[in-house]
């Protein structure tokens, strides 16, 4: 099983690479960032001005008798002038930049969700869901999160410091200047090294949030089998595991956090002290006006609120940085199926297809097709049986490229299938699962599906040789009545009918039946195989078949055993050999008088 993808470790390097990587996205509003950041370095300009109208305003009230109150009047108007720009400035500056972190989230989603069906299917099967949409959830909230705070926090931030610290030593002398620049790099350090030491935490918690998030899910998708089990305790109690885990790390993370807090807060207080005391004293020493105590208390405050978030916001950057490496690290995993560089269409004429001489396996030990040889000719029906395991459904998946053989290949019209686009592959060949899953909307568009730009006439009839009219008509909303998740709500043989009717609606040249009647009473499944057979007349057809009577009428019949064709001929040539076919045909005969 793929593990679940853990949050930032704390000994793993800030992931500064990311940027890089990010750059391209942002570059399709060049005029929108530029703007954003000129209103960045006004607002902050004006940001850095308040303190001395402040400064001003109050000097001129202190003064005894006061001449005239215009002066006074004119810096408050000023005053709050300046912190109107300022608010809209930064409102200018989001509502810009807004858009290009919006679009740049649109389109690394989009990207990693074609992607993601590119995958192969080696991938599918071992991935785990919930936590892979929480990689992809997180990635993409961690691209937003990362562009607010590090380009309108940090940056920001960083150069309103070294302006206070330049008008502090040029105005006001060394002393003041070092006690802002010595306690904010102390700031600095402490949040840095405390929030370190609690990642631990966060990680633990996130952890125990993406398994309990992935067991529910599970769970859930599996609602039948929890059912059919009478497990549902036994889900409970597993889920409430993972919910204690992350009850027990969210109380640490909630500790350390008072822990940063208090650290933080000790630091602002000691800085704020020692900066009003050594004012109050310039003050008193007549070298200071009150004004100018004023603005350093301002200056100060100005400084390290938004710093006070800076332990949180450092926590959040290293977690989207690695959220979004993750996300990268996804668009980076390389597909075991892809099309050549020179992959050109499939093009159909005869749809003859042709497994010449293929082996396939997981691991070399235990081999699941040996040099298979056979030959389906156009317009022919040939339907492959044998016991469970013996490859029957590799065959498919092959067929389609889920995989590619280890040795031998896959032709279709003397064309290998591994020097065409999958795409192309894909579009000629139609399959009626055995395992059918609907999407969680309506029966029509679930058949649609098949053909998406399909008329409603091609979907009447489609309806009709699936022999659907009769449930859809029965039900209060006809076509429109959801399935529920994974088709849920219908039936196994009113799913398998769903199926049918959405192959037939995409009518390829090549058709596969997979236990296509495995889930329909016997009257249901002597209509369907009418209704396939109408369907198939003229196409090449690949059945897998366990219930041998379905097939009797095929052109060839294959029978494969551990991996091999052991047999084949037709119905009546296999049962004269008096070999494995003819074993399974009495054994199923038996069964069925029995």
């Amino acid at each position: 099983m793929r593990p679940t993808r853990l949050p930032v470790n704390p000994d793993t390097p800030m992931q500064w690479h990311v940027f890089a990587r990010l750059w391209p996205y942002l570059l399709e509003f060049k005029q929108r960032v530029a703007l954003a950041l000129l209103c960045l370095v006004a607002a902050k300009i004006a940001s850095i001005g308040l303190p001395f109208v402040l400064k001003h305003t109050v000097d001129n009230l202190n003064q005894e008798p006061i001449a005239t109150l215009a002066v006074p009047i004119a810096l408050v108007v000023a005053y709050g002038t300046l912190r109107l720009i300022n608010v809209l400035l930064g409102e200018v500056r989001d509502t810009l930049f807004g858009r290009v972190t919006e679009r740049a989230m649109r389109r690394i989603g989009l990207e990693v969700f074609e992607h993601l069906h590119r995958l192969d299917l080696t991938f599918h099967l071992s991935r785990q869901t919930g936590g892979l949409s929480r990689d992809i959830e997180r990635g993409t909230s961690g691209i937003s999160f990362l562009m607010r705070f590090m380009v309108f926090n940090i940056g920001p931030t960083l150069l309103e410091i070294a302006l206070v610290v330049g008008v502090l030593l040029t105005q006001y002398g060394m002393s003041f200047a070092m006690i802002i620049l010595c306690s904010v790099v102390a700031y600095v350090w402490f949040s840095m090294k405390a929030t370190d030491w609690r990642t631990e935490f966060v990680r633990q918690a996130n952890l125990a949030d993406s398994t309990s998030n992935t067991r529910a899910i599970d769970s859930l998708l599996n609602y039948e089998t929890v059912k059919y089990f009478n497990n549902e305790q036994y889900e409970a109690r597993q889920y409430d595991t993972n919910l204690a885990n992350w009850e027990q790390a969210r109380r640490k993370n909630r500790l350390s956090l008072f822990a940063l807090n208090g650290g933080q807060a000790f630091i602002i207080a000691a800085s704020m002290t020692s900066m009003m005391l050594l004012a109050a004293l310039e003050v008193s020493h007549g070298n200071m006006t009150i004004g100018d105590f004023v603005l350093i208390n301002a200056f100060t405050m100005q400084i390290f609120m938004p710093l006070n978030f800076l332990g949180f916001v450092y926590r959040e950057i290293r977690g989207s940085l690695a959220n979004i490496e993750n996300l990268f690290n996804l668009l980076g995993t390389v597909p075991t199926v892809a099309d050549a560089p020179s992959a050109g269409k499939l093009e159909i004429n005869q749809s003859r297809i042709h497994f010449d001489n293929v082996s396939f396996y997981y691991r070399a030990e235990r081999r699941i097709l040996n040099h298979v040889n056979f030959t389906i000719e156009p317009g022919t029906k040939v339907a492959i049986v044998g016991e469970s395991g013996a490859g029957k459904s590799t065959l498919v998946k092959l067929l389609f490229r889920f995989y590619d053989p280890v040795s031998g290949a896959v032709r279709i019209d003397d064309q290998d299938i591994s020097t065409v686009t999958q795409h192309s592959l894909r579009q000629h060949i139609g399959i009626v699962p055995q395992d059918t899953v609907l999407f969680n909307d309506t029966i029509g568009e679930n058949i649609r599906y098949g053909r998406p730009d399909a008329t409603e006439q091609d979907i009447q009839q489609a309806i009709h040789l699936a022999h659907l009219e009769q449930f859809i008509a029965s039900l209060p909303d006809g076509l429109n009545t959801q399935v529920g998740e994974r088709g849920l709500k219908l039936s196994g043989g009113e799913k398998q009918r769903v199926a049918i009717a959405r192959a037939i609606l995409k009518r390829p040249a090549i058709m596969v039946f997979d236990e296509a009647t495995s889930s329909l009473d016997s009257q249901s499944e002597q209509a369907i195989l009418s209704a396939l057979r109408e369907v198939a007349e003229g196409h090449t057809s690949m059945v897998i078949a366990h219930r041998l009577s379905t097939i009797i009428d095929a052109d060839k019949i294959l029978v494969m055993q551990q991996g091999q064709i052991v047999e084949q001929g037709t119905h009546s040539e296999l049962l004269s050999q008096q070999g494995v076919y003819a074993g399974l045909w009495q054994a199923q005969q038996k069964q069925a008088s029995d």
